[in-house]
């Protein structure tokens, strides 16, 4: 179990000028609750919010993120698509802070349904282009995640920490009080991760198109939604899994068996 100073906040990269930082994890113990886990990047003094969660969440995030950076500084909030447990907190956000939204373009027209009437601070994705391009020069670029397991989905690459925010992708599903924040050994975190990927990711064709894509980018760390931290060997381990998966509708015989 994640417990301690570390379930508040963990700085996985820094340089003078740049953090990446893990806020903690929703340790709460409910039943049935998706654990999730939310990021901070601050650059120069400037914030930026992955997938900050949803409405029961917004306390524990504000109070996390509120030890590394004033909210009034957190210019940019990211969605990596339209689930609850990534979005539903939007309004409350966008009171507490001046910040842009970034979502994929097919659920802004979803966003009304979380009380959103005003969408002059929400920006699509497709439209800003490849990145944002931060202060000191790092950008975040938005790398194309579709069918896993949204159809409209975005993880971002921090090209200066080179560590991907991966969202649903490498999510894990960790029995009661065995949640751990790194995955250093990919062969011991298989079971946690492969029920989730063989349901939700659509198929093989579209986990092996976003693996080619990852590894151009060749990051140190993929940093997920649910589940832990992989790093080091278990960075590659875990990109070859996904490549050879058999997911989906590769599966649609068994899915659909009576």
């Amino acid at each position: 179990m994640i417990e301690g100073k570390e379930s508040a906040g963990l700085v996985l990269y820094a340089d003078d000028e740049h953090q990446f930082i893990w806020l903690g994890a929703d340790n709460s113990g409910k039943q049935g609750v998706v654990q999730t886990m939310q990021y901070l990047i601050i650059d120069k003094g400037r914030g930026t919010l992955l997938d900050p969660g949803g409405v029961h969440l917004f306390p524990r995030v504000v109070a996390a993120a509120s030890r590394f950076i004033s909210l009034d500084r957190i210019d940019t909030i990211f969605f990596s698509h339209q689930d609850p447990d990534v979005s539903s907190g939007i309004a409350l956000w966008l009171g507490v802070t001046s910040a842009k939204i970034y979502i994929a373009e097919l659920w802004i027209r979803f966003i009304p349904h979380f009380g959103i009437v005003d969408h002059t601070r929400i920006v699509a994705v497709e439209s800003a282009g490849k990145a944002l391009r931060l202060a000191s020069g790092a950008e975040l670029l938005f790398v194309p995640t579709h069918y896993m397991h949204s159809p409209a989905a975005f993880s971002l690459f921090d090209s200066k920490a080179r560590i991907l925010f991966s969202s649903d992708v490498g999510a894990a599903v960790f029995p009661d009080g065995e949640e751990k924040l790194f995955v250093d050994d990919f062969a011991s975190h298989a079971p946690f991760v492969e029920g989730f990927h063989r349901r939700l990711m659509a198929s093989n064709a579209v986990t092996r198109r976003w693996v080619e894509n990852v590894r151009t980018l060749s990051p140190l760390m993929i940093a997920p939604q649910h589940g832990a931290v992989y790093r080091g060997a278990a960075v590659g381990a875990f990109l070859d899994w996904l490549s050879g998966l058999r997911c989906g509708v590769d599966d649609l015989d068994t899915l659909y068996r009576m």
